[in-house]
């Protein structure tokens, strides 16, 4: 496929300002649902201004902290463990961000900040995979100023669930798919630790059909149309899945 019928595919209304990147750039760095997306969706609830400190944690291939950075004139530390911060810095460079998106290589449990660092902290399509266990925000929150932004936004359930997997999911489900949570588990998850107060907790409106022409586009790209995870949205069609949205300020 050619890059302007991949740009076709990735025409989505919703998110103007990711118009004006390459879908062959979002596609090449692609890590689960679009980042650049996700973080535009993000951006638009945050009050995020020119100049502010940023920790971008799990940034992946730092699509979503080179577009923080360009959208927003935040300063980014755009940090992640699977990624190496030499890769991403290329991209960092291709973008003339240098001297504003620091790539970062640290584990989600061992990072090298100083408390109180940053004005707002956010995680994009990640934070799942380190931020279910109870005492972690305890540990996360404290690199943010008092008053300061948290936010994230990732793959979710529409509700809880007594039993998992849903029954119409069964085929396509994943042990890990665990860490999916509603917007009301995270807000709870959160709030009951005193440390902040959660200001927004939804479902992103239509997200689901986001996270599915993502998928169908990298898959008819890729040559393989209608692998699983797009037979899985098709299946579900919003009945369970999502992409939950949490902002919240630090107490």
């Amino acid at each position: 496929m050619d890059d302007a019928e991949l740009d076709v595919l990735l025409r989505n209304e919703r998110y103007p300002r990711s118009a004006a990147y390459s879908g062959r750039w979002m596609v090449d760095g692609g890590m689960g649902p679009n980042a650049v997306w996700q973080a535009e969706a993000l951006g638009e609830v945050m009050a995020l201004e020119p100049g502010m400190r940023v920790l971008d944690m799990g940034c992946g291939a730092a699509l979503s902290s080179i577009f923080l950075a360009k959208e927003y004139g935040v300063e980014v530390w755009a940090t992640d463990l699977w990624i190496k911060p030499d890769e991403n810095l290329r991209r960092v460079a291709e973008a003339r961000l240098e001297d504003q998106v620091h790539p970062i290589h640290a584990e989600a449990h061992a990072l090298p900040f100083a408390e109180d660092f940053f004005d707002a902290v956010v995680s994009i399509g990640a934070y799942h995979y380190f931020g279910t266990d109870d005492l972690y925000l305890g540990y996360y929150s404290h690199f943010v100023k008092r008053g300061g932004q948290l936010g994230i936004i990732q793959p979710g359930l529409v509700a809880e669930y007594e039993t998992l997997p849903p029954p119409h999911l069964v085929p396509y489900w994943k042990w890990d798919f665990c860490a999916w949570h509603s917007p009301a588990w995270w807000r709870r998850h959160w709030e009951k630790t005193g440390l902040v107060t959660v200001d927004l907790a939804d479902q992103l409106p239509d997200g689901w059909q986001d996270w599915l022409q993502w998928n169908e586009a990298c898959d008819q790209d890729a040559g393989t149309p209608n692998r699983e995870e797009a037979q899985m949205l098709h299946a579900d069609a919003a009945q369970s899945l999502g992409l939950t949205r949490l902002v919240a300020h630090r107490n």
